[in-house]
């Protein structure tokens, strides 16, 4: 996180002081993440959200006083009532797995869904979701139907347009081998991996940064050029 970029600012909601420590943990331990506050019930979250204005709530459904949705609701509705609100981000974390408690998150305004259990490796991800998410808006003026697609997630896998000179089948065979080295790989690794040449793979495993499914950190060595290393992120 740069000096210029201030910390995406988390509250966590969880009647059980145990798991809401945990989650805490891990949001702590996330770079460009700072706990705001803790809340053990609905009306609770209110009142601290109200107080400490976070970018993002860590929402369970299962509350002693109210359900999650309904804190989510009551969210936006002082939103609604104070358009110089700055809006919150809504991340359940929950065991209830009811179909119908999902698409009332979703309607509520959810990013995201994550059913308990599930390991720190999980929230980690959608919190660099989240945070890429925030990026890629903070920094458009104007979205392309790609832009649009990938903060959405809507549009059908193979169905986006590739720029010209780059083919689909082989696109296909470069998010494979990303997707099975999560760990993340290099231009001439991928290409090794695929069989395809490093030139070739090069230009998809751009293509793939600029559109943001890819991720990528600069390995520095001794000498010479820092290594790109890819990483795909969906």
């Amino acid at each position: 996180m740069s000096a210029q970029t201030p910390a995406t600012t988390v509250l966590v909601v969880d009647d059980d002081f145990m798991v809401a420590k945990l989650h805490s943990r891990c949001v702590t331990a996330m770079e460009g993440f700072t706990v705001a506050g803790v809340a053990h019930s609905g009306a609770e979250a209110l009142r601290v959200a109200e107080r400490v204005r976070p970018d993002l709530v860590l929402l369970d459904v299962y509350l002693p006083d109210m359900d999650g949705i309904s804190v989510l609701r009551e969210l936006r509705a002082a939103e609604e009532r104070d358009p110089a609100r700055t809006p919150v981000d809504a991340l359940f974390i929950t065991a209830a797995r009811d179909a119908e408690v999902i698409r009332s998150a979703l309607r509520a305004g959810a990013l995201h869904y994550l059913i308990k259990p599930f390991n720190q490796a999980a929230l980690q991800e959608q919190l660099r979701h989240v945070a890429a998410l925030r990026t890629r808006l903070d920094t458009l003026s104007e979205a392309r139907q790609e832009d649009v697609d990938q903060i959405f997630g809507t549009r059908p896998p193979g169905s986006r347009e590739l720029p010209k000179g780059l083919a689909p089948h082989t696109a296909e065979l470069v998010e494979r081998v990303l997707r099975t080295h999560p760990e993340g790989l290099s231009a001439t690794e991928c290409a090794q991996a695929g069989a395809l040449s490093r030139v070739s793979t090069r230009r998809y495993l751009e293509y793939f940064a600029d559109t943001g499914r890819a991720e990528v950190t600069l390995k520095y060595g001794g000498t010479g050029r820092p290594e790109r290393r890819y990483r795909w992120v969906g």
